[in-house]
């Protein structure tokens, strides 16, 4: 048998693609190393700030919107609540010139591409800022951007809940199985595992960070693996209104490394916070999954002490993930090299969950009509 269209990787957008391609009618094939949702890629962590106006790039906020949209359908399908507004702030020290995602002058990109974009939101002063959220410390030069429409997704929820619609509409699935090798096999591709050949007349690869096992040793030196570690900590006493904050993104340097960001308590005792880290891993299975004491410590002291308040210096837990990130910080999507079949999608550089949901029915339609 072969198969119209066979999608490696079911992380963030190999799920929403599948799922997009199981309304086809076509006969698809979903096939990860691990079990999804899992703890071993980039899409867990109990949630993911979703938002409109994205200042990594205004191209992409027709994703973001769309995206919203069809978390809204999934909603209404499946009784799931898999993404929450809440709202969410945007700030500057306005200290430094601040880059993130490639993107030189963030806030003022993404304000830019708010008012053009029709994105509802307002700017804020920093005694406003204070007044509204007190918890945040931020310096009398800061800038704020609330946007209404941000909030959260829940990564683990919106996978599993894509691959059963996936199923339901007759989409097969193959869990914990790596794919060891693609090929050529006439007119159709080959996909090679330990218990087999399949054959696919097109490939969707969206398998993340693992995307380096199948480029060419010049290809690989573009996909860079990031490790990133995400905390939970306590609420202080007599700290009331977590459960009420928005999302929220914090830039206060010049290094790409000078961010903050966290969520809402969703459990009433604890926020989840995290800043991001861009050193170089060069593939997933060397990635140290294990966070020590003395990190916590150095994320308290470098990223939490004078800046947020109503939190204590204790860590519920810390989870490890990764980015795949490119030199421009832009999602990668081709063909994979003399496999025209064969397309490419990776990597998403640490901004592409709120993406992902439009970004598979994209991919989708790629696949079934060209």
């Amino acid at each position: 048998m072969i198969y119209d269209v066979v999608v490696i990787g079911l992380g963030a957008v190999g799920s929403a693609a599948l799922f997009q391609l199981s309304k086809s009618g076509k006969n698809v094939l979903g096939i990860d190393r691990y079990d999804p949702p899992h703890t071993l890629g980039s899409s867990h962590g109990e949630t993911r700030i979703t938002r409109l106006a994205v200042g990594e790039g205004e191209d992409y906020v027709a994703l973001a919107k769309r995206s919203h949209e069809i978390w809204r359908e999934i909603e209404a399908e499946t009784g799931v609540e898999i993404m929450t507004t809440t709202s969410g702030i945007l700030l500057d020290s306005g200290t430094q010139p601040w880059a993130k995602h490639g993107s030189e002058g963030f806030w003022d990109r993404t304000v830019s591409f708010a008012k053009r974009q029709a994105v509802s939101h307002e700017i804020l002063s920093p005694k406003s800022l204070k007044s509204r959220f007190p918890a945040f410390h931020l310096e009398p030069s800061g800038k704020v951007y609330l946007e209404h429409q941000a909030g959260f997704l829940r990564p683990e929820l919106a996978i599993k809940t894509q691959l059963e619609l996936a199923r339901k509409n007759g989409a097969h699935i193959l869990v914990n199985m790596p794919v060891e090798e693609l090929g050529k096999n006439g007119e159709s591709i080959l996909i090679r595992t330990r218990e087999g050949e399949i054959f696919a007349r097109k490939v969707l690869l969206s398998a993340g960070g693992w995307i380096k096992d199948f480029l060419p040793e010049e290809e690989k030196t573009k996909y860079k693996i990031c490790r990133q570690v995400l905390h939970w900590l306590e609420i202080e006493e007599g700290f009331t209104g977590w459960k009420g904050y928005p999302v929220w993104m914090w830039g206060y340097g010049s290094e790409p490394e000078n961010f903050i960001y966290g969520f809402p308590s969703l459990d009433g005792m604890t926020v989840k916070m995290a800043t991001e880290s861009f050193i170089e891993i060069q593939h997933p299975k060397y990635l140290n999954r294990e966070v020590s004491p003395k990190e916590q410590e150095a994320f308290w002291r470098d990223k939490v002490e004078g800046k947020i308040q109503g939190l204590k210096r204790a860590f519920v837990k810390s989870v490890v993930c990764f980015y795949t990130v490119t030199v421009d910080a832009r999602f990668i999507i081709k063909p994979l090299e003399e496999m025209e079949n064969v397309l490419l999608v990776s990597a998403c550089s640490g901004h592409g969950f709120k993406h992902s949901a439009a970004l598979g029915e994209r991919l989708a339609k790629e696949l079934i009509k060209g």
